[in-house]
């Protein structure tokens, strides 16, 4: 399935890969928390949206593995669900930054 270029393939990584990736950042977090290792650093609305921005961020990696193999159309696929991802993001968390 990822031997060749296909939109499909990008799409199924660009939206699941975020969502993982989401759900590890947090499990660091809680486990760094119950280790006191980070308690009392930040708050449960900096944790949530730190999370979700590396999670999202992730997608850079298979990003940068189809571009090495010039598969332009799984690239294409990767970028559609972080754009969105992206803008939902910046609707749900900018309104509290730029407060």
């Amino acid at each position: 399935m990822f031997e060749k270029d296909s939109l499909i393939a990008g799409l199924l990584l660009g939206v699941f890969i975020p969502f993982v990736g989401y759900a590890l950042v947090l499990e660091i977090y809680d486990q760094l928390d119950a280790a006191n290792l980070i308690s009392g650093f930040g708050s449960g609305d900096f944790r949530r949206r730190t999370s979700a921005l590396l999670g999202l961020c992730l997608n850079l990696i298979p990003f940068g593995l189809f571009n090495r193999k010039r598969f332009f159309y799984s690239m294409r696929g990767i970028m559609i669900p972080t754009i969105i991802y992206a803008a939902i993001w910046f609707f749900y968390f900018g309104v509290g930054i730029l407060n």
